[in-house]
C-alpha cells in the first residue's frame, strides 16, 4: 500500500512538473476557442444559460420558454422542457435536479428532469441571472454580485461584489460555472469570462469570450462551454490548452527618450556621464530594429542585475553648454495577459538556486529585516504558504493599507508602509520588500508610457514589480492595481500589461549606472558652482512600420 501511494504522489509530481513546463515560454496570439454547436442546430434563437447533467448539455431558450437538453457529443437535441417561469436565464444542475432561474419572479425552480416536474422553488436574491453548483450549495450571478446559497431555502451563506461591477456600472447578464475549486463568471457587458476564488472574491484570470454578449456557462469534463448570443454559438475551450501568455492589440510605435544636462554656470562642468537603459524584445514589446543613439554612445556596459546600457560622456562642459543625448525605439506593442494556474505554481523550495541567491537580498530602499516589513508582512500573509496566495495577498495588503501620492522623493519601503502613502516606485519598493522578505523572488521594471494619445510626452514614466512564480518564470506584478475599485482592476496588476508601455528598464535594485532610477539617469561633478538643469523626457510617435 505505501509503495502504491508514493508511485501515485510521483506520478501527480511529474504531471504537475509536466504541466508547469508546458506553460514555459508559450506566447500565444489567442485563446484557442472552437465552435461546440450551433443553437440553429438546436433551433434555439438566443442561447442563454447552459448546465450539464452528465449525460446532456442543457440551454435555456428564453424566446421558446424552454430548456433543451443536447447530447454533447454529436450535438443533437434529445429532449425539451418547458420553462417553469417566462424569462429563463441560469441553469445548474446538483447531481438530482436541474436548477432554473427566472428573471421576472426572481424565483429558483429545481426540475426533476424524468419527471419534467417542478419539485423545488426557492427565492433567490433579487434578478438572478447566472446560476452554478459547488457540491454542496448553489451560486447566483444578480448581475452585481455573486451569491452562494442554500438549495433548501435560499438562505444566502456568502455575498460579494462581481468581479467587473463598480461605481456607476448596471447590471447585466452572466454566466455561472464551478470546476475545482473556482467560479467562473461570464459578463456579457465586458465580454470576459473571469475565473474567480469564492472565499473573497479575487479573481485570479481573466479571458476574452469567444465573442460579444456572452451568456450561460458550463463544464463538460475540462472543457468550458459558452453560450454566445451573439453568434447563436455554442463555443468550447480545453483549460488545459490555454497558454502561459497571450499578447493582443498590437500598436505600432516608435519613443524618443531624450536626456539633456545643461551647465547653466557661472562654472565648469568637469565631467558628465548620461546612462541610457536598452529595452530588448519581451511578450508585451517586438522591437523591429536595433535603438538608434545621438550621438554614438562612447560605450556599452551591463550592470550585476544584466540590464544593459549606453554610454554617453563629455568633459568640461562650459556655462550655457549641454550634452543632449537621445534614444529611438521601434516596437510593436502589445497588451499581454499571464494565464496562473495557482495550482500549477511551485513551491518556494523548488525556485532555481540562482534566482533565490540575486533577488532574495537585501537593498538600501527595501530594508528587509526591518521590524515594519516584519510586522506587516506577518499581518498580510496571516499564514499563508502557497507562493501564488502569498503574493496576492501582500498586494491586497498593500492597497488596504496605502494610497497613491507623487510627492517626489524615492524614501525606503518601511517608511512608506507606515505613513500610508507613496508613488509607483514606492509601492514598488514596499512590494518587494515584503515579497522578499517571505522568500518571494523579487525585481522591478522600468518603462516609458503612452500618456492619453499615441503622440504624447511622457514626463512620469513607470515602475512596477516582477515576481518570480515556480513553473511560471517571472510575472508582471504591479501593487498600485490593487487600490482599484473592483476585483477585476485589482487582478490586473498581477499578470498583465496594457499595450502602453516600452519597459527598458529590468533590476534587482541598486545599479552601478543609475543607483535606483529606471530609463536612464545622469550624473556630474562640478568645479566650483554649478546650476545644472536635467531634463528628462519619453516623445511618442505612432508608425505604420510592421514588426518583421
Amino acid at each position: 500500500m505505501k509503495t502504491l501511494i508514493i508511485s501515485i504522489l510521483i506520478s501527480l509530481l511529474c504531471v504537475q512538473t509536466a504541466a508547469a513546463k508546458k506553460h514555459e515560454n508559450t506566447v500565444e496570439e489567442k485563446i484557442p476557442f472552437s465552435v461546440f454547436v450551433t443553437a440553429k442546430k438546436l433551433k434555439i434563437e438566443k442561447p442563454g444559460g447552459l448546465a450539464f447533467d452528465g449525460k446532456l448539455v442543457w440551454v435555456a431558450d428564453r424566446i421558446n420558454l424552454r430548456l433543451v437538453g443536447f447530447d454533447p457529443v454529436n450535438g443533437k437535441a434529445k429532449k425539451t422542457l418547458t420553462s417553469p417561469g417566462t424569462w429563463p436565464t441560469g441553469l445548474a444542475f446538483d447531481g438530482e435536479l436541474l436548477w432554473v432561474a427566472d428573471k421576472t419572479r426572481g424565483i429558483i425552480f429545481g426540475i426533476d428532469t424524468k419527471s419534467k416536474l417542478v419539485v423545488k422553488e426557492i427565492e433567490g436574491p433579487s434578478n438572478p441571472l447566472g446560476l452554478a453548483f459547488d457540491g454542496e450549495h448553489l451560486w447566483v450571478a444578480d448581475g452585481r454580485r455573486l451569491h452562494r446559497v442554500t438549495r433548501e431555502d435560499g438562505t444566502t451563506i456568502v455575498s460579494f461584489n462581481a468581479p467587473p461591477w463598480g461605481k456607476g456600472r448596471s447590471m447585466d447578464q452572466q454566466g455561472l460555472a464551478y470546476l475545482d475549486g473556482y467560479l467562473w463568471v461570464s459578463d456579457r457587458k465586458t465580454d470576459k469570462i473571469y475565473k474567480v476564488e469564492p472565499r473573497h472574491g479575487d479573481v485570479v484570470d481573466i479571458l476574452p469570450a469567444p465573442g460579444p454578449f456572452p451568456t450561460g456557462l458550463t463544464f463538460v469534463d475540462n472543457k468550458l462551454l459558452i453560450a454566445n448570443v451573439h453568434k447563436e454559438q455554442i463555443d468550447q475551450l480545453s483549460i488545459s490548452a490555454i497558454p502561459r501568455v497571450v499578447r493582443s492589440n498590437p500598436k505600432n510605435e516608435s519613443v524618443i527618450l531624450r536626456r539633456r544636462v545643461t551647465n547653466n554656470g557661472p562654472d565648469t562642468l568637469k565631467d558628465v556621464d548620461i546612462y541610457i537603459a536598452i529595452p530588448k524584445s519581451r511578450p508585451n514589446q517586438a522591437l523591429s530594429k536595433t535603438p538608434v543613439f545621438t550621438p554614438s554612445p562612447a560605450d556599452f556596459v551591463t550592470d550585476k542585475w544584466g540590464q544593459k546600457f549606453a554610454h554617453f560622456k563629455t568633459k568640461d562642459l562650459e556655462q550655457g553648454k549641454s550634452l543632449d543625448v537621445s534614444m529611438k525605439v521601434y516596437a510593436t506593442l502589445f497588451a499581454v495577459r499571464y494565464h496562473i494556474d495557482p495550482n500549477i505554481v511551485g513551491s518556494l523550495k523548488s525556485i532555481p538556486a540562482k534566482i533565490r541567491r540575486q533577488y532574495l537580498v537585501d537593498g538600501s530602499k527595501f530594508q528587509i529585516k526591518h521590524p515594519s516589513i516584519k510586522k506587516h508582512l506577518k499581518a498580510a500573509l496571516n499564514g499563508e504558504k502557497r507562493p501564488y496566495w502569498m503574493i496576492r495577498k501582500i498586494a491586497r495588503y498593500i492597497g488596504d493599507n496605502m494610497r497613491y501620492e507623487l510627492t517626489g522623493g524615492w524614501n525606503i519601503a518601511p517608511t512608506v508602509i507606515d505613513r500610508g502613502t507613496g508613488s509607483c516606485s514606492e509601492y514598488t519598493f514596499v512590494f518587494i520588500a515584503m515579497c522578499r522578505a517571505a522568500g518571494i523572488p523579487a525585481r522591478y521594471a522600468g518603462a516609458m508610457v503612452v500618456r492619453g494619445d499615441d503622440a504624447s510626452t511622457d514626463e512620469v514614466f513607470h515602475r512596477w514589480a516582477e515576481v518570480y512564480l515556480p513553473g511560471y518564470g517571472w510575472i508582471p506584478a504591479d501593487a498600485q492595481a490593487a487600490d482599484q475599485d473592483t476585483t477585476a482592476k485589482q487582478s490586473a496588476g498581477l499578470g498583465s500589461l496594457v499595450n502602453r508601455f516600452v519597459i527598458t528598464t529590468v533590476g534587482g535594485g541598486d545599479s552601478k549606472y543609475i543607483a535606483w532610477s529606471y530609463n536612464s539617469d545622469a550624473t556630474w561633478t562640478c568645479k566650483g558652482r554649478c546650476l545644472v538643469k536635467n531634463m528628462h523626457i519619453g516623445d511618442w510617435y505612432p508608425t505604420e512600420k510592421e514588426t518583421p
